[in-house]
């Protein structure tokens, strides 16, 4: 199923809780970001930040910072920590879809959406980490399997990818 009647925007931080709670309920304990990290991702980088609403109501997002040397196993990225918003890399720290959503193209979307917008950013790069799951959904979109991520957020095994822009 695809949705024709959907919005495309940056968060805003009056976004912050319904952001949250989209991120509380897709994801498993600690590998939830927290309210506070949300908002100050929003307020930091609402460029990397990328919401998508059905009928005004936020149903997903992608949420990023930018740098130019990228480590991926930095946790203090995370917090924003060494990002600058002109960096040539981009990270994406979270593509989430509201449960009730998923199954639906809703990802696809987002990511050919916040894709173009990281070209007209001109910047040279977007890296992820995800699930072995998500290994191949990644691959659709160009990205290439880099490795194994020395990340262990969350308690999970992270796999390290790459999308040259």
């Amino acid at each position: 199923m695809i949705f024709d009647n959907y919005t495309i925007r940056s968060a805003r931080p009056e976004d912050t809780h319904r952001c949250f709670e989209i991120e509380t309920v897709s994801y498993q304990g600690e590998e939830a970001a927290t309210c506070e990290k949300i908002a100050k991702r929003i307020t930091t980088y609402p460029d990397g930040f990328m919401v998508i609403e059905i009928d005004g109501q936020i149903i997903g997002f992608i949420n990023s910072g930018s740098c130019d040397q990228v480590i991926m196993s930095d946790e203090s990225f995370k917090e924003l920590i060494g990002h600058d918003p002109n960096g040539k890399h981009n990270v994406i720290m979270s593509v989430v879809v509201h449960p009730d959503f998923q199954g639906k193209s809703i990802s696809s979307i987002l990511m050919h959406n916040y894709i173009l917008r990281m070209r007209k950013l001109q910047k040279e790069s977007i890296y992820l980490m995800c699930s072995e799951q998500n290994i191949a959904l990644y691959e659709k979109f160009g990205f290439r399997y880099q490795k194994e991520s020395d990340s262990s957020h969350g308690g999970m095994s992270w796999h390290e990818m790459v999308l040259s822009l």
